[in-house]
């Protein structure tokens, strides 16, 4: 065997010293602690950013932070003390979405208050039939269109405001938004109906487009963060959902004034609002968060190359730079593509179904007569079992995160999904013009169906949603988490459009 020259030690020796150096363990890059071992994040990330020599380093801290052995010295990382700040981000994913959530369970509320208390005469069509017989498909209207534009705007400020004020600001709002309608809820608006409505109006598209600018910026700010936590954010919209769900069939149950429960509810969601603007202002005292916060900020580039992220001399992009006011998004979306891909088609399904086909399953029973097979049988199959699978999926994913994001399985599962379609049409829909045949003659199977529809779509949405914001540089992960909540709305924009014509078939 060849000698080497005194003094001049080995490439393989060398790279190890180059390593130490940069205080990495030499076991960060063994391919041991991938999530998935099929999966090589840094063979695909990063290359437009960093330069090969850092690349590896830096992607495999930024997707497996959660797994270090041993980090950087300068910065040891603290640990989630009580799991502080894991409870922290499900809390706030459950504020995202618990006010929207009871604004559209509330729905014998809004009846009431949309229906013309004055008896119409005999043959006379009641003067606010419109509003009335619509209001939920205003609704859907107002709140889709300020959620994708308001998205757009997330993303053009993610350099030029920060994610605290963006955050703080449309908590405010949606908080100042529920207070004023839960002043009107035991306010009589029978003679200003039309007034009422489009003030409803109003707020739902102030809640849409602030509740929307929130979470994704939370969900940007999470990318920096291990995935656990962007897990827990997710679930906590979940959570808000089996809330809701819960919250309308205990108004089914011993609601005798429907004022009186929506009252209850509306205060309910104020009050957590409240807290939820207290826990994020708790936030930044944590130890943990803070080591994570630190790094959110972008690494200063210099000829195509950049400083290491864990130094403390990390300083923001020089001012003037192009790249200091609106993040690249064609590199984004070039990386993002497939899990993007996954996530729309993921809610497309769901949204085709969830709710406009399920929540016309009748019970097969339904002429016994009993409450369950009347009163609860949709609310129980379609609103809590649903949202409480969702909740199931989401959550299983803070344990396992299988296939990875290059996996071709994952694009097979989502796609496989299609299959509920049919499942879901041959079940007892009514009424039935078209599909006259009832295939599944049993209550059991609108059961077992929507609760693999939700657990389908919790896990199959979480894992790329949580794998999205990883995969890029960690300098542009709020940007990339905006995008990833862009994906989330194309789905449920396109599924929500293409359900009327799901129902014209049956």
């Amino acid at each position: 065997m060849a000698r080497l020259p005194v003094g001049e030690p080995s490439s393989a020796s060398q790279a190890g010293l180059d390593i130490e150096a940069m205080g990495l363990c030499p076991a960060l890059l063994s391919p041991q602690v991938a999530i998935v071992s099929e999966d090589d994040f840094h063979h695909s990330s990063n290359s437009t950013y960093r330069t090969a020599s850092s690349s590896l380093r830096a992607d495999q801290e930024a997707l497996l932070e959660k797994q270090l052995d041993c980090p950087a010295p300068s910065l040891q990382r603290p640990e989630d003390r009580y799991s502080s700040t894991y409870i922290i981000f499900f809390s706030l994913g459950v504020g995202s979405l618990l006010p929207w959530g009871f604004f559209i369970t509330a729905k014998e509320y809004w009846v009431f208050k949309f229906h013309n208390c004055t008896s119409p005469a005999a043959g006379e069509v009641p003067e606010n039939s419109d509003i009335l017989n619509y209001f939920e498909s205003y609704f859907a209207v107002a709140s889709t269109v300020p959620t994708m534009l308001c998205l757009v705007a997330n993303f053009l400020l993610v350099n030029r405001v920060p994610a605290r004020v963006r955050i703080l600001a449309s908590m405010t709002i949606i908080l100042a938004t529920f207070v004023v309608m839960t002043a009107l809820v035991k306010v009589d608006t029978s003679s200003w109906t039309r007034g009422f409505f489009a003030l409803t109006i109003v707020c739902i598209v102030v809640l849409s487009g602030t509740a929307t600018i929130f979470n994704s910026s939370v969900f940007g700010m999470t990318g920096s963060f291990p995935m656990r936590n962007s897990q827990a954010l997710i679930s906590g919209g979940a959570m808000a959902g089996t809330v809701s769900a819960v919250a309308l069939l205990v108004d089914l149950a011993v609601s005798s004034d429907v004022t009186d429960t929506t009252l209850a509810f509306f205060l309910t969601v104020t009050i957590f609002l409240v807290l939820c603007i207290g826990l994020y202002l708790l936030l930044p005292r944590l130890e943990y968060a803070r080591y994570y916060m630190r790094l959110v900020y972008p690494a200063r580039v210099i000829s195509g190359e950049e400083l290491p992220q864990d130094s403390p001399t990390t300083s923001l992009v020089a001012p003037g730079s192009s790249n200091s006011h609106t993040p690249p998004l064609r590199p984004i979306l070039r990386q993002t593509a497939g899990l993007g891909f996954c996530i729309s088609y993921v809610f497309f399904i769901t949204c085709l179904i969830y709710p406009a086909i399920s929540t016309n399953i009748e019970s097969l029973n339904k002429s016994s007569g009993s409450p369950w097979t009347n009163k609860f049988f949709i609310p129980f199959t379609t609103f809590l079992l649903y949202n409480f699978s969702d909740l199931c999926g989401r959550q299983i994913t803070a344990w396992i995160q299988m296939p990875g994001p290059k996996s071709k399985v994952l694009p097979g599962l989502v796609l496989l999904r299609t299959c509920f379609i049919p499942l879901f049409m041959l079940c007892n829909y009514q009424p039935r013009i078209h599909l006259k045949m009832v295939v599944f003659q049993s209550d059991i199977y609108p059961i077992l169906f929507t609760s693999l529809l939700g657990l389908s779509n919790g896990y199959l949405s979480t894992l790329p949603l949580i794998y999205g914001p990883k995969i890029v540089p960690r300098e542009l992960a709020e940007a990339t988490g905006v995008v990833m909540s862009f994906y989330v709305s194309l789905g449920l924009v396109l599924g929500s459009a293409c359900s009327a014509l799901v129902v014209h078939l049956i």
